[in-house]
């Protein structure tokens, strides 16, 4: 194309600007030859001429098509300069916030200052397998592609991050790194690459520090080479570096910091162990304060000073080398302090003896006090002939006090990093290593010395690599597509290494001026000027004599020469050196000790991996002369050589770190601070070499499929290869041969070449739709005329009707208007009539009314005063009436007196006569008889008694004559006469506490009772008040029940919704960690294979483990909260199963516990009970004997007052001369006495019982007491706990009252279990007690009547049915295990009955049940599902034989289930297969062992269902071009995906999925699965599906369009289709899909408007916030007729889905499984109608 093709109107173009670097610009005039200027537009609307040179073709910068704008790969561009890569990497930056882009080969990472989430666990996934260009770009991206070529190619790798401070390359570095460490995982379990993560925060501490670009910036260089084996795990790794800052422990500049750890440890100062160290805060130390602030915002040095220990212990630096390296640590910062103090001449200085500061370096580091005072101050000088000591001023002093702090920290820094070495060394052999780089960028300041001399002498040389190895794979690019090779001019920067680095180049010079004994800079200087003035790539500044300017390939950089001599010597004075070698710590004294390296070279080189030396015990000898040691530069130019030979000799990845601004504002892009560092970076040297050759490349398949429309459709129609259809297509489009060429698999470009074919493809579709607007708008002019004839014809229509219509209704009107008047006339005149007709009614009314209320009240007047007129007159009458009463009464009280009088003298009289007392004595004799009876029994009682009295008496005399004698011989011993007194007082003295105690007992009697009356009362109050609470809480419940019928209806079901999403998670977890232990089983088997290959050494045993843990558990019950029904069967089971499988189960081991507090409680108690019972015990001796002393004197007194009641007996009753006997009232009174003695024993138990209940509410006040004092104890240490121990120590009291609960209600369930089953056996052993006793019957009855038959009958042998059971020999088992499980294929059995193994192996089972051997069952089991877990693990990738045996397992569950004898279970069985269920055994521990196979079996057939699907998804779902034509493919630069070409073995079709979902369906079917479990597998399958592609959707831009939503959706209602042909809509499959449906719909919808917005918000439901904004931000146009979505689009969805709360989630777990449910599916076929095919040979089975 010409120029004026180019720079034609409406063409934009990119115009240099001083702000923005470039400005967009667009022509508003085509360019004709000869013109000087183009006539632009702006994008403000302000009008530019711009002038251009044609005859030096500097025309402005062509601007891409929109199209074209925010690419993954900047080589996609077709107009490939800086001002596009600059537009395109803001677009992406600030618009899309996409920090990551592809520039070639190189990664172009910008830091966005804030955190992102694109770095985790599940991203690293994401991007794991994947090839580089299928993904957008990332870190991850890098480290995968590494790590791929590293097994692929066999090569080692490197990944070099550069960019200057700032820019993130320690953050890539690490998340490299981390990469590394998830991805090539250890095979052992050295957690290698933990430890790899760990030297991070060390090496940070140690090697970073405050920057004015940067808040954590590397001070240093380094390069980590992590080691593979050939497994492609991690087994160790090393850490060089390169060109420590060591000026920085010393001098910081304005707002800069030290190093980390120097706050880090100041910040720590209070911790006791660093007590020792005399630490202040960081302010009061010199080197920690130059630069002013000592804080950064938003980093605690505490807190990142514990995660330095705590990466210091697991890399296994002891806690006394720790200690030491803080010591030297702190030592450094003291010796800053150390004051200095001039002497009088100036040029000496001293320091005082009392510096604080000096002395705790000096303890520190364990020197002499007095030596290194003096060698601060003085120095050393040895010439030929003498030595002598020379002062030193005070500068003098400060700069070797200075330089000593260097080197301190220098060889602590080396010797840290070998140890970081040390702990990630490892003795397997490496097989191959990926290194990661981690260096500075090209660097220039205001003053620039040294340190930046040699940062950028190394980028120099790393710049030439890069431009080497980018012009190599151009070269391999261009050969392997069979393109001829033409010569590429790219810049080479090797005369300026060589200025630098060769012979007489300024490093020589300058080592050279350092061997000088009075060499400065500024001779130097003057060496540099006379030696290289003539270079082109050195230059001496106009207005200076002591610096000099270098031409790097990034820009000009003038250094300083001040401090290049001290720099590079970098000396340091020998006597203090020798002061720290003589110190008592060996790790300060092995610092600096001499002998390191016999090759200095080499380990300079490799920088901080030479080992330490010991001392050794004879003295070294001194070298004459310290100055030839290698200078600095020297050293580091080793370095560097050895780094470049490591890189060269890898394959190396590019990360180029870009800062956007100098402020570290999130997301701010500074174009002239980008541009740059994409200058420095090498970047636009990237884009300069693609553009200089053929950057645009298509494969031809993407080709066609994106411009066959400017193609014929007689060409297309045509069946040719593809290739030769290109072709003829650019032949005919361009015409210039030289702009493309033809490889093999694609087509390349030259610069331009594809935006021209955009240009033309664009026109094409203009051209094509305004065809189609033309045609469109004349249709629907058409369409409107014809539309509006037919409303003019109607509309005259309706006209005319409407005229006539309202003439006639005005017709109507007339007429009626006519009779209105009429009507209206006589209305009004009978109005008027009425109204006067009212009026006379109603005066009549109310005149009539008047009257009659007169006569009314007339009448009622005389009717009152008749009322109280008899009122009066009855009032008189009642009163006279009362007065003559009350005489008439007092009359007839006087007269009954008398007569009363009269008949009591009477009375009186008949009582003294003898007649009266005959008629009371009347049946008195007969009293009299009887109690004469009596009496003679109780005389005879008497005599009997008498004589045992005497009996006794004699046994008692002698008693007391021996008690006599025994008084007189204790009175002999004592001589004391009045002991006999005493004891007398002392029985008066019992006698009166007696009876004190009798009446206390009276007392406390009344009381009892008293109590006793309240307390009823009391009770009966509360009973009544309770009833009426109860009546109150009726009624409230009813009224409650009333009103809110619907509330807990809705309440009833969101409980049920939260219990089955409770269980169900509670499902997810079991099955977790069924998972879990089959992953431990499957290692833990592996681990003991690996084992036995290596330790068979004659001299090692080992015990067999044969047996796998499933058959451990199946030979022994677990000991698990469903079997342990209380602490005394725990205990049981313990012991017969061991401690060791008990000691694993934590709610045993809590179980236990409680019962050893519970019973150390109760022993407590009985041990009170034990001693109070035995003080009562000894109470009732004493008292028996004073009981027995008082009985004789008791019965004395008894009968002398029976006696005096008798003659008052006497008295009282003159007419009974009857004499009681004296033995009678005896007999009474011992009656009376026992009677009181079972009273005073009730009221004693009573009062024990009372005082039981006092004690035990005592015992539980004592609990209460001490619990709240625990308690306020608790809360008092709470109280002084920060607020975060405060809530940890609240959750840890509420997770042991939960866990005390728990336990609790556990031991409860187990009890009820227990009970349940126990209850259930006994049924069990009743009910088969009632069959037999049945059967019996039966059995009698037939007998009977066989016995009743009168004749004669043959009676025929008849063959016994199959009752449905197997019978085998034990011997027999392996044979049966080996041909029905290890050995057999389903294709055997595939005719016959589904599940047929399972059927057979129940056989067995009954027979063995049958038989009552317990033995046989567990054996067979056992056998059964280790043979089963063989065959799993042997084919653990074949579908079928998985399928197979999960539909067998199931089958065997659901057969121990149907026939258990549970009635849950057999509601579906007919009688003859209830003839057929179990009778002797519950084998419902092997049910729930079955059980758990069967969700590992579930498991791995997922797991291998998954590992076929997922390889498809991804081409089948989102770039199958299922709707032929309607997606357009976009130009993808240098990473191409490798999916792109139609023809590549890894592009799968849609149909390709639906047939293997038909495969899986269909052998899942034939196999006898249960419907429900292959509705779950589907489920489960499309939820990966749903998964794997929304995640490839999330991280790819090229897929992110509407075509592809378009085509998204057609492929996801095939799917639905699928299952709708499978009868599998019930599944909840289609429910998984929603998400992936919600996301195409997402890039359908139109995305413009904040109705647009709101109508995404409600329709993406099942996406999270994060899910919605990445689409839109991946959205691209594959077409210029499309519009990207705004930012402010966006912010608005954002705005609008604030209110959703909900976790940040981007990408979906695709690893997540469902739980799985295995629902009762019972049989309907009998045992007994089960055949075994021969084939399976198993004769040796007997049928039963």
């Amino acid at each position: 194309m010409s120029v004026t093709e180019l720079y034609s109107r409406y063409t934009r173009v990119w115009i240099p600007d001083p702000e923005e670097v470039w400005k967009s610009a667009e022509i508003i005039k085509d360019y004709k030859e000869g013109d000087k200027t183009l006539h632009l537009k702006l994008e403000d609307e302000t009008l530019l001429e711009y002038p251009i040179d044609a005859k030096a073709n500097k025309f402005p910068f062509l601007r891409n098509p929109d199209i074209l704008v925010g690419e993954n790969d900047l080589t996609a561009l077709s107009y490939l300069h800086e001002p596009a890569v600059l537009h395109n990497l803001k677009v992406r930056f600030l618009e899309s916030n996409h920090i990551y882009t592809y520039c070639g080969i190189v990664l172009v990472a910008i830091n966005p200052y804030e955190q992102l989430p694109i770095y985790g666990q599940d991203v690293i996934y994401a991007y794991s397998g994947q090839n580089m260009g299928d993904m957008d770009p990332h870190i991850f991206a890098v480290a995968e592609e590494a790590y791929k070529q590293m097994a692929r190619d066999e090569k080692n790798q490197s990944i070099i991050v550069s960019g200057e401070s700032g820019a993130g390359k320690t953050v890539s570095a690490k998340y490299a790194m981390r990469y590394f460490a998830s991805v090539g995982g250890s095979s052992s379990e050295t957690n290698i690459e933990e430890k790899v993560l760990a030297s991070s925060p060390i090496m940070e501490a140690i090697g970073n520090a405050k920057t004015t670009r940067n808040d954590n910036s590397s001070r240093f260089g380094k390069y980590i080479q992590i080691g593979f084996d050939k497994r492609y795990h991690i087994i160790g790794a090393n850490m060089r570096t390169y060109l420590l800052e060591k000026s920085r422990v010393v001098f910081q500049a304005d707002d800069e910091r030290n190093y980390h750890v120097f706050y880090q440890l100041c910040a720590s100062a209070s911790l006791p162990e660093f007590k020792e160290l005399s630490l202040m805060s960081a302010e009061n130390f010199l080197y920690t304060s130059l630069g002013g602030d000592t804080s950064i915002e938003g980093v605690d040095d505490a807190d990142d000073f514990e995660k330095t220990r705590h990466a210091f212990t697991l890399l296994g630096v002891k806690d006394s080398h720790q200690l030491a390296i803080f010591k030297i640590l702190a030592a450094i910062l003291h010796l800053g302090n150390v004051d200095l103090q001039p002497e009088r001449d100036g040029e000496s200085s001293s320091i005082s003896k009392q510096d604080e500061h000096l002395h705790n370096f000096c303890r520190l580091l364990g020197v002499e006090h007095s030596q290194m005072e003096h060698w601060l101050c003085h120095r050393k000088l040895v010439t030929t002939s003498e030595t002598y000591i020379k002062n030193m001023s005070v500068q003098q002093v400060v700069n070797a006090r200075n330089a000593l702090a260097k080197h301190i920290y220098a060889q602590l820094f080396n010797w840290i990093v070998q140890h970081i070495n040390k702990a990630l060394h490892t003795t397997v052999k490496q097989h191959s290593f990926i290194g990661v780089l981690d260096i500075y960028g090209f660097e220039t300041f205001e003053v620039n010395s040294f340190e930046q001399f040699c940062i950028n002498y190394a980028n120099e040389k790393l710049q030439q690599q890069f431009n080497s190895h980018v012009f190599k794979l151009e070269q391999e690019e261009y050969m392997k597509e069979q393109i001829p090779w033409t010569l590429i001019d790219f810049y080479d920067n090797q005369p300026c290494i060589d200025l630098i680095e060769a012979k007489l180049g300024i490093f020589d010079l300058l080592d050279e001026e350092c061997k000088v004994p009075k060499g400065t800079d500024q001779n130097w200087a003057q060496k540099l000027y006379d030696r290289h003035g003539s270079s082109q790539h050195f230059q001496k500044p106009r207005m200076s004599n002591i610096s000099f300017i270098v031409v790097h390939f990034a820009d000009k950089v003038e250094y300083q020469c001040d401090g290049f001599l001290e720099k590079n010597r970098d000396t340091v004075h020998e006597e203090q050196i020798n002061i720290l070698k003589a110190s008592k710590y060996p790790m300060v004294a092995d610092l600096f000790h001499d002998g390191k390296d016999p090759a200095p070279a080499a380990a300079t080189g490799k920088g901080a991996s030479s080992k330490i030396n010991i001392r050794s015990a004879r003295p070294t000898v001194k070298s004459a002369n310290k100055e030839h040691k290698k200078t600095v530069g020297h050293q580091f130019r080793n370095s560097l050589h050895l780094l470049m030979e490591t890189l060269n000799a890898t394959t190396p990845h590019y990360v180029r770190c870009i800062k956007p601004n100098d402020e570290k504002l999130p997301f701010s892009f500074d174009p002239k601070r980008a541009v740059q560092q994409l200058r420095a970076c090498g970047v636009l040297e990237t884009i300069r070499i693609s553009a200089a050759g053929y950057p645009s490349r298509w494969t031809y398949h993407d080709f066609f499929n994106r411009y066959r429309i400017l193609m014929k459709k007689k060409d297309t129609s045509k069946k040719e290869d593809r290739k030769v259809i290109c072709k003829m297509l650019l032949e005919s489009l361009i015409k210039d041969p030289d702009k493309f060429q033809f490889g093999r698999t694609k087509i390349f470009f030259r610069a331009g070449q594809v935006a021209y074919l955009e240009k033309l493809r664009a026109d094409k579709f203009r051209a094509a739709t305004i065809m189609i607007q033309k045609t469109v708008r004349g249709w629907l002019q058409r369409a409107k005329y014809q539309k509006m004839k037919k409303a003019a014809l109607k509309i005259q229509r309706y006209t005319r009707g409407h005229l006539a219509r309202r003439l006639a209704d005005r017709l109507r009107k007339t007429r009626a208007a006519i009779v209105l008047q009429k009507q209206y006339r006589m209305l009004r005149i009978r109005r008027a009539y009425q109204a006067i007709h009212r009026a006379a009614v109603t005066i009549q009314a109310f005149t009539r009314g008047m009257f009659v209320r007169k006569t009314y009240r007339k009448m009622l007047m005389e009717h009152k005063a008749t009322i109280i007129q008899k009122h009066a007159r009855a009032w008189l009458t009642r009163k006279h009436f009362v007065r003559f009463r009350s005489a008439a009464v007092v009359l007839q009280c006087y007269f009954r007196r008398m007569k009363a009088k009269q008949e009591l003298k009477a009375l009186k009289i008949e009582a003294r006569s003898a007649e009266h007392l005959k008629r009371l004595n009347i049946g008195m004799e007969n009293k009299v008889v009887q109690l004469q009876r009596k009496i003679d029994e109780q005389n005879k009682e008497y005599k009997l008694l008498t004589e045992q009295f005497s009996t006794a008496a004699t046994s008692h005399s002698t008693e007391i004559e021996k008690l006599k004698k025994e008084l007189q011989r204790y009175q002999r011993k004592k001589g004391d006469a009045n002991q006999l007194a005493s004891l007398q007082e002392e029985i008066d003295s019992l006698r009166l506490a007696l009876e004190k105690a009798h009446g206390e007992r009276k007392i406390v009697e009344d009381t009892y009772t008293k109590e006793k009356d309240v307390l009823r009362k009391r009770i009966s109050d509360l009973e009544e008040e309770n009833a009426l609470l109860k009546q109150e809480k009726e009624e409230l419940n009813n009224k409650i029940l009333c009103r809110s019928e619907d509330a807990f209806a809705q309440n009833a079901v969101e409980e049920n919704l939260l219990t089955k999403k409770e269980l169900e998670e509670e499902r997810v977890r079991y099955q977790n960690l069924v998972q879990e232990y089959s992953r431990l089983e499957q290692r833990y088997d592996n681990l003991r294979d690996e084992m036995a290959i290596i330790k068979q050494t004659p001299g090692h045993r080992r015990n067999p483990s044969n047996q796998s843990s499933l058959e451990s558990d199946s030979n022994y019950p677990s000991i698990s909260t469903s079997e342990v029904g209380d602490t005394e069967d725990a205990i049981q089971q313990v012991e017969e199963v061991g401690m060791e499988k008990a000691a694993m189960d934590m709610t045993l081991f809590l179980k236990l516990q409680k019962r050893v507090r519970e019973l150390e409680q109760e022993r407590k108690k009985l041990q009170s009970q034990l001693e109070k019972r035995e003080n009562e015990s000894k109470k009732p001796q004493v008292i028996e004997m004073k009981n027995e002393m008082d009985l004789d004197r008791d019965t004395d007194l008894a009968y002398n007052s029976l006696k005096e009641s008798n003659s008052n007996m006497q008295t009282s009753w003159p007419n009974s001369d009857k004499h009681v006997d004296p033995e009678d009232a005896i007999e009474a009174y011992h009656g009376v006495c026992q009677t009181n003695r079972l009273l005073e024993a009730q009221l004693q138990d009573q009062r024990r019982e009372h005082e039981e209940e006092v004690e035990t509410l005592k015992e539980q006040m004592g609990t209460l007491r001490e619990e709240m004092e625990k308690q306020q104890e608790v809360f008092f240490q709470t109280l002084q706990l920060s607020p975060e121990a405060q809530v940890e120590f609240g959750i840890q009291q509420e997770i042991m009252r939960l866990t005390s609960e728990n336990l609790d209600l556990k031991e409860l369930l187990e009890k009820l279990k227990k009970n349940e089953s126990k209850l259930k056996k006994q049924l069990k052993i009743y009910m088969k007690k009632v069959q037999d006793y049945e059967a019996d019957q039966v059995v009698e009855q037939t007998e009977k009547r066989r016995h009743e038959l009168n004749r004669q009958v043959t009676v025929q042998r008849k063959e016994k049915d199959f009752q449905g059971m197997l019978e085998y020999c034990k011997e027999d088992e392996p044979l049966l295990v080996k041909n029905l499980v290890t050995d057999l294929k389903p294709q055997m059995v595939s005719a016959t009955v589904p599940c047929l193994p399972a059927y057979i192996l129940y056989m067995c089972i009954r027979h063995a049940d049958y038989s009552n051997d317990d033995h046989k069952v567990h054996s067979l089991l056992t056998s059964t599902i280790n043979g089963i877990k063989k065959v799993l693990k042997k084919h653990h990738d074949d579908f079928e034989m998985t399928s197979f045996w999960l539909a067998n397992t199931c089958r065997l569950l659901h057969c121990l289930k149907q026939y258990s004898g549970d009635t849950g279970f057999m509601t579906q069985n007919t009688v003859k297969q209830n003839e057929h269920c179990l009778k002797n055994f519950d084998l419902t521990e092997y049910r729930q062992i079955l059980s758990d196979l069967s969700i590992q079996i579930y498991q791995q057939l997922i797991k291998i269902a998954e590992g076929v699907l997922q390889p498809m998804i991804v081409t089948a779902v989102l770039e199958n071009e299922s709707i032929q034509g309607l997606s357009g493919v976009k130009p993808m630069g240098y990473r191409k995906r490798t999916s792109s070409m139609g023809d590549s073995d890894n592009f799968y079709t849609l149909e390709a999925i639906i047939r293997q979902l038909n495969t899986f369906h269909s052998v899942m079917y034939d196999q006898g699965l249960d419907p429900e479990i292959i509705q779950q597998a589907v489920k489960q399958l499309f939820y990966m599906i749903n998964a794997v592609a929304l995640n490839n959707l999330l991280l790819r831009k090229d897929v992110c369009s509407w075509s592809t939503g378009m085509q998204l959706r057609f492929n996801i209602s095939q799917l639905e289709e699928w299952l709708r042909v499978k009868n599998l809509q019930q599944s909840g499959a289609a429910k998984t899909m929603e998400p992936l449906i919600q996301a195409a719909q997402l890039l359908q919808l139109k995305k413009k408007t904040s109705e647009d917005a709101e109508a995404i918000c409600s329709l993406c439901t099942a996406l999270t916030t994060q899910q919605i904004v990445k689409i839109l931000n991946l959205y691209t146009p594959v077409n210029e007729f499309e519009e990207r979505v705004t930012v402010a689009f966006i912010r608005n969805i954002q705005a609008n889905l604030q209110e959703r709360n909900e976790p940040p989630q981007l990408l979906l777990d695709f690893k997540f499984m469902f739980p799985v449910l295995f629902p009762f599916n019972p049989s309907s076929l009998t045992m007994d109608s089960i055949h075994i095919p021969a084939s399976l040979g198993l004769e040796f089975l007997n049928r039963v």
